[in-house]
């Protein structure tokens, strides 16, 4: 097989780097490890940032999300049993976040992809990615038993922490950055109506607790928990009964309950894997780097990161300059980074450490009413919230 780009990954960035070359007039396979059913079922992350809002409208694939999906205009804080909440809109100049599950993104571009784009091979994995560092890379891969290789001229590896593509960058050539946090989130879904109608972030002496949806019926909520903890260690009525325990207030507002029909237990990291890019190879969304979903910026990275790849591979063939193509490493990591700033920096505020002390205790409290208290740090969260401009 032959393609212009190859792109190992058939997650939202795969897809939409797929939709966004097929609008440009370039062809691309994607090559995707799980079959269709999977893909469309995983869940992932429910918050897009505006600027990914945009983008998909741009591709054609804005219908259903703006039928289906919510647009939020500000989250809530709660600590010590008061409420504040931060108006995106009169923050960012009318920026806004749009709770639309990753499943519904994937279905909306595989659906655009198998009617109009190029190739999307299910159960196709890639083995690995040889010739990074020349002119003609290619991806070695077993679709239906048999082993195959895809020729390209660029590879683009969404496929994910534990995928090939990043192998293929020299250890010599490459610094890792990260950080593993000593607490995980227990999260579950329910069918129930959600309790408010925008996100609750919650800072409690018992642990963090986060109040987010699915759609409107559908609840996602998530506690802090013990790093380690397995998910059956926490029985329904004991998970309902620590949210309501961590979301209190103290003007009579309730934790509507509903059946639980998922539960899972997610880890707390950072990882920055530099560069993003290797010869003609490059890597975009958790293949590059992870952040703690207490920022919702993963799914929104992963969206940056094909964004800046597409114009400057547009860029070259309008061109002829690979200016852009060679930028790409250093301007994608400039966003990941603030976005690891602000993720790690909300995990911190809101998260109590095992080992934190009264002191510690009292200075969480102190920044949480800075930040109800000062335009400015409410300005800075609301801007990194709905999302620092692409490239």
């Amino acid at each position: 097989m032959r393609t212009t780009v190859g792109i190992i990954g058939a997650g939202p960035a795969g897809l939409l780097l797929a939709r966004l070359l097929h609008g440009a007039g370039i062809d691309s396979v994607v090559l995707e490890s799980r079959d269709r059913a999977y893909v469309e079922q995983r869940q992932r992350a429910g918050i897009l940032e505006q600027g990914t809002v945009d983008v998909l409208r741009a591709a054609g694939a804005g219908e259903r999300m703006d039928h289906e999906g919510l647009r939020h205009d500000g989250i809530e804080l709660r600590f010590a049993s008061k409420r504040h909440r931060v108006d995106f809109p009169a923050r960012t100049g009318g920026r806004s976040v749009m709770v639309y599950a990753q499943t519904e993104v994937c279905k909306d571009l595989i659906a655009l992809q198998l009617e109009e784009g190029g190739p999307l091979l299910f159960e196709a994995e890639a083995l690995a990615v040889e010739g990074a560092d020349t002119s003609r890379p290619r991806v070695r891969f077993r679709h239906q038993g048999v082993e195959d290789a895809l020729e390209c001229d660029y590879v683009v590896g969404c496929d994910g922490f534990r995928g090939v593509s990043r192998q293929a960058i020299p250890a010599e050539l490459t610094r890792v950055f990260e950080r593993t946090y000593p607490f995980a989130w227990l999260g579950i879904l329910a069918d129930v109506a959600p309790s408010h109608d925008e996100l609750v972030y919650a800072r409690h002496d018992r642990g963090f607790a986060l109040l987010s949806m699915r759609s409107r019926s559908v609840s996602r909520l998530y506690l802090q928990v013990p790093e380690g903890t397995r998910a059956e260690e926490w029985a329904d009525d004991r998970v309902w009964t620590e949210l309501e325990r961590r979301f209190e207030t103290g003007d009579g507002w309730r934790l509507e309950r509903g059946p639980v029909t998922q539960k899972s237990v997610t880890p707390m990291r950072s990882y920055v894997h530099e560069p993003m890019r290797h010869g003609r190879l490059f890597l975009a969304g958790d293949a590059a780097h992870i952040v703690p979903p207490t920022g919702a910026k993963g799914l929104n990275l992963a969206v940056g990161d094909v964004v800046t790849f597409a114009r400057a591979l547009i860029h070259r063939r309008q061109t002829g300059s690979a200016e852009l193509l060679d930028a790409y490493s250093g301007t994608c990591l400039r966003r990941v980074w603030q976005a690891e700033r602000f993720s790690c920096d909300l995990t911190t505020l809101l998260h109590r450490a095992p080992d934190a002390t009264p002191f510690e205790d009292r200075l969480q409290v102190a920044r949480l009413e800075r930040l109800t208290q000062s335009r400015a740090a409410e300005t800075d969260l609301a801007e990194a919230y709905t999302g620092l401009p692409f490239g």
